[in-house]
């Protein structure tokens, strides 16, 4: 028994650090936390980290009908929408801050409010690689609807499969975004589904830890120049008068 404890330990620290070594050295995870992992959750959210540097706090849940755990992370950014925005549409940036980016396309722009995306993941070594075609509908800031959000939903079947990359089953999320002054506050929930036969506490690590990761990545995103100033062409709409 205890032999097979130190093992199961030793294989957590090697898709730890494996996983971590593809993140830019700003977003890394900053606490060693490993052991929650272990920690039984059931239906109620649970907080798993609570950075109070940068004000953002992650949640975790486990809902009987899913294998997975499910996310939430909540932070307040220094910033506005229409920087979140300009963020959140420069495609080719998300290698930057984005969890694992391999590949990232623009599949479809339906309207300025509705998008098909296509991701593939970087996976730790031994694991297959992953990608997902993600539907994104915007509902806009406006007088009567005070915040903005994004509905993410994967979408398995919307372009044959490419291997030797594993098709993705979720990777949903609804992200709200609500200006209070100066800043905005965040709230994400969601849950991935990865694919696949690797072990599910592999993939309730990662599972974790992303979230957090890509929250702290947006933050600084959000600091840069170059997202300042306002798009001359806009790709999508985050605010309707």
């Amino acid at each position: 028994m205890q032999i097979t404890k130190i093992k199961k330990f030793s294989m957590v620290l090697l898709l730890a650090i494996t996983s971590l070594t593809h993140i830019p050295h700003a977003f890394a995870n900053d606490d060693n936390d490993l052991d929650e992992i272990t920690v039984q959750l059931g239906n109620e959210w649970r907080l798993v980290k609570d950075d109070t540097r940068r004000g953002i706090k992650a949640y975790a849940k486990l809902e009987n009908d899913k294998r997975f755990r499910s996310f939430k992370v909540e932070a307040t950014l220094n910033t506005s929408i229409d920087v979140l925005g300009r963020v959140l549409f420069d495609f080719d940036s998300y290698f930057k801050w984005y969890w694992q980016i391999k590949d990232i396309q623009l599949l479809k722009k339906v309207s300025e409010t509705e998008h098909y995306l296509y991701i593939a993941h970087n996976a730790p070594p031994t694991i297959p690689d992953r990608d997902v075609i993600l539907h994104t509908i915007i509902e806009p800031y406006s007088a009567k609807h005070p915040y903005v959000t994004f509905r993410v939903k994967a979408m398995p079947n919307y372009i044959p499969p490419k291997p030797p990359l594993i098709r993705m089953l979720a990777e949903d999320m609804l992200l709200k975004m609500t200006p209070i002054g100066n800043k905005v506050k965040l709230e994400a929930e969601g849950y991935v589904d990865p694919n696949g036969k690797e072990p599910v506490w592999a993939t309730n690590f990662i599972q974790r830890s992303a979230p957090y990761s890509i929250i702290k990545g947006l933050q600084y995103m959000t600091t840069l120049e170059q997202y300042q100033k306002p798009d001359d062409n806009p790709q999508f709409v985050l605010r309707v008068n």
